[in-house]
C-alpha cells in the first residue's frame, strides 16, 4: 500500500469536518428535496445538476461520507448503504442477471454466504465456492465465463488469506468483474490500487468502531474505455455504461438495484459514521499492534493450535501475511477450545470481553459461532467456513492489551475441565 497511517491521521480529520461555521458534518434529514422550476428537476433527473432529488437514491450526509470513502480507497466515487449486505446486495444483483454464475473465493462471513448459497439461487443465479488457494478452479470457472469474483480480504472466521493479486490479475485476464470485502482490513488492504473493480465495507464494524450505526458501503474504480464492463458478458448492462462514462459503476448499482431495492442508507447514519471515520487510522493501528501482541503471547502460553492468526508461524498463509500484509489483516482471532462447553465457560468466565455478533468495535469482542451466526447451516457448509463445535471469535479492541492477555488466560484457566 503506498499510504501510510500516518497520511490518514491527517486526511482524515481535515476532510470529514469543515473550518469554517459547523466544524462537525452536518446532518441533512430529508427524504425528499425540492425544486426551484419544472426545468431544474429535469434537469437533475437528467444528471446535468448534481442536486439531490429523492433521498432513496442519494442524501447530502450520504453524499459526504461517500465522498471520504472514495478518497480513501482512490475510486471513482461511492454509495453508501443501509447495511454491509445491503452493499454487496446492491453490487451482485446490479451487475448479474438470471443465469449468471459467482465464484466465492475462500471463506465468508455467515450473511455472505447465506445470500450466495441460499438466496441468489432462488433468482437462478449461481455461486461456486473454491479455496483461496485453488488457482485451477479459479481459472477454469474464469474462463468458463463467471460473471463476479467476489472474496473477502482475510476471511471471516477462518482467518484465510487470499493472494488478491493473484485473483487480480486472473479476473484482468478473463475481463471479469472483481469484488472484494474489505470490511476487516479498511486503510491496510487497497482494494482498488491491487486490482479490484469495487470494494464492499460493512461500515458499521472498524469504519465507525463505536457500534452506534449500521451501515455499509460500496467503492468503486473509474470505468475507463475497453474496460471489463464492455466485455460481452455484460451486454446486457451496454445501455447504462454507454451513457455514464467514467461513473459507469456507480450508474449501473443506483439504476439497477438502489433504485429498486431501496438498500439506502440514512442520513443519521452516516453522520455517526463519519464521527467515528475521523479517527479510523488512529484505531487501526492501535488494534493492529494489539492484535499480534495477544496472538504471540497467548501462543506462548496456550497449547499448541489453540491460538490461531496469520502473524503466527504454524499458520498456513504465514509468509503471505509477511509479504502482502504488512501492516496486519485486522482485529480478529480465532480460539478453539476443543469442547464446546469449555468455550462457553471461557465467554461467561472473561470480564472483560463483550460478547455480541459484531467485528471490529472499539471494545474486544467474542462470540461462540456454532451456536450463534451459523447455527442453521449444515455440515457441509461449516466445513467450508472453517466453523467447529468449539470455536470462538475474537475481535481485538483498543484496550490495553496486556490487560486483554490476561483476562483470557484467567479464563481460559477457569474454562478447561
Amino acid at each position: 500500500m503506498t499510504k501510510d497511517f500516518n497520511y490518514f491521521d491527517t486526511l482524515l480529520p481535515q476532510i470529514i469536518g469543515s473550518k469554517t461555521s459547523a466544524i462537525a458534518p452536518s446532518i441533512t434529514p430529508s427524504a425528499a428535496f425540492g425544486y426551484e422550476d419544472a426545468f431544474e428537476a429535469e434537469s437533475i433527473f437528467e444528471g446535468k445538476i448534481q442536486k439531490p432529488f429523492y433521498a432513496r437514491m442519494g442524501n447530502p450526509t450520504n453524499a459526504k461520507l461517500e465522498s471520504v470513502m472514495a478518497k480513501i480507497d482512490g475510486g471513482f466515487g461511492a454509495i453508501a448503504t443501509s447495511s454491509g449486505m445491503g452493499a454487496i446486495s446492491m453490487a451482485l444483483t446490479a451487475l448479474l442477471k438470471s443465469g449468471d454464475k459467482v465464484l466465492c473465493i475462500g471463506g465468508f462471513f455467515g450473511g455472505t454466504y447465506a445470500l450466495m448459497n441460499e438466496t441468489l439461487p432462488r433468482f437462478s443465479i449461481e455461486s461456486i465456492f473454491c479455496e483461496v488457494d485453488d488457482f485451477e478452479t479459479m481459472e477454469k470457472e474464469l474462463k468458463d465465463g463467471v460473471g463476479v469474483v467476489l472474496c473477502e480480504s482475510v476471511g471471516n472466521p477462518n482467518l484465510k488469506l487470499p493472494d488478491l493479486r493473484k485473483i487480480s490479475s486472473l479476473c484482468e485476464k478473463y475481463n471479469t468483474i472483481f469484488i472484494i470485502d474489505n470490511t476487516a482490513t479498511p486503510l491496510v488492504v487497497a482494494p482498488l490500487e491491487i486490482g479490484a473493480d469495487i470494494a464492499i465495507y460493512s461500515t458499521t464494524k472498524n469504519i465507525s468502531g463505536h457500534s452506534a450505526s449500521l451501515g455499509g458501503i460500496a467503492v468503486f474504480s473509474e470505468v475507463k474505455k475497453e474496460c471489463k464492463l464492455f466485455d460481452q458478458k455484460y451486454r446486457h448492462l451496454r445501455k447504462i455504461v454507454d451513457k455514464a462514462g467514467k461513473g459507469a459503476f456507480i450508474a449501473v448499482c443506483k439504476k439497477r438495484s438502489l433504485r429498486d431495492f431501496g438498500m439506502s442508507a440514512n442520513a443519521f447514519g452516516s453522520f455517526l459514521t463519519l464521527l467515528g471515520l475521523e479517527t479510523l487510522s488512529l484505531r487501526m493501528r492501535k488494534v493492529l499492534q494489539s492484535v499480534e501482541q495477544i496472538a504471540a503471547s497467548l501462543d506462548k502460553e496456550l497449547p499448541k493450535g489453540f491460538v490461531r492468526h496469520p502473524s503466527l508461524t504454524s499458520h498456513e498463509h504465514h509468509a503471505r501475511y509477511k509479504e502482502s500484509y504488512p501492516l496486519g489483516c485486522g482485529s480478529l482471532i480465532t480460539l478453539d477450545f476443543g469442547d464446546k462447553q469449555n468455550a462457553y465457560r471461557f465467554l461467561n468466565s472473561s470480564e472483560l470481553i463483550t460478547q455480541t455478533a459484531n467485528i471490529g468495535d472499539n471494545r474486544t469482542l467474542a462470540l461462540h459461532m456454532k451456536s450463534t451466526i451459523y447455527r442453521d447451516f449444515d455440515e457441509k457448509s461449516l466445513k467450508i467456513l472453517g466453523i467447529t463445535d468449539s470455536l470462538i471469535r475474537l475481535s481485538v479492541g483498543l484496550e490495553n492489551p496486556s490487560d486483554i492477555i490476561d483476562d483470557i488466560l484467567n479464563a481460559y484457566s477457569n474454562s478447561i475441565k
